[in-house]
């Protein structure tokens, strides 16, 4: 079948395997046979994500999921110029503002000298800054940008 005709909408399903389908639908799995392509497409520009590519494969299709661009667990732009290990612990600072190096350490599991060598190179791009003492002291994320 061609993906145009799939994508438009204008085709007959036919299941590959009829007994599968059948056990799936039974079990509400299945909406209706041939649904899915025009929901998964909904889905993702109800998101407003870029729409997946669909293409014929042999036998089959492939279904290519653009990423989308990295946000934080709040939906907020993660900042282009941290490493992984930075961009943990600043999703660590932003979930737990008075959070100590010892926490992180523990909740990461790194190091603490890394985990200080990490908060320093944060506070350098200028994203976070330490308020008050190391134990009674919180983080503020001064820019995500």
């Amino acid at each position: 079948m061609k993906f145009e005709l799939l994508l438009s909408n204008d085709y007959k399903s036919t299941p590959r395997n009829k007994k599968i389908a059948e056990f799936f639908k039974e079990m509400g799995w299945i909406e209706r046979y041939g649904s899915g392509v025009g929901r998964i497409i909904n889905y993702f520009k109800e998101a407003n994500m870029k729409v997946p590519e669909f293409r014929n494969i042999s036998d089959g299709f492939q279904v290519t999921v653009f990423a989308d661009e990295e946000k934080s667990d709040d939906g907020e732009k993660l900042p282009d110029n941290l490493t992984d290990n930075q961009r943990l612990i600043l999703e660590n600072i932003r979930v737990k503002p008075n959070i100590t190096s010892e926490e992180l350490s523990e909740m990461i599991g790194m190091g603490i000298s890394n985990i200080k060598k990490n908060l320093v190179g944060i506070k350098n791009k200028g994203i976070i800054e330490r308020i008050g003492s190391k134990k009674a002291g919180y983080w503020i994320v001064k820019s995500s940008s």
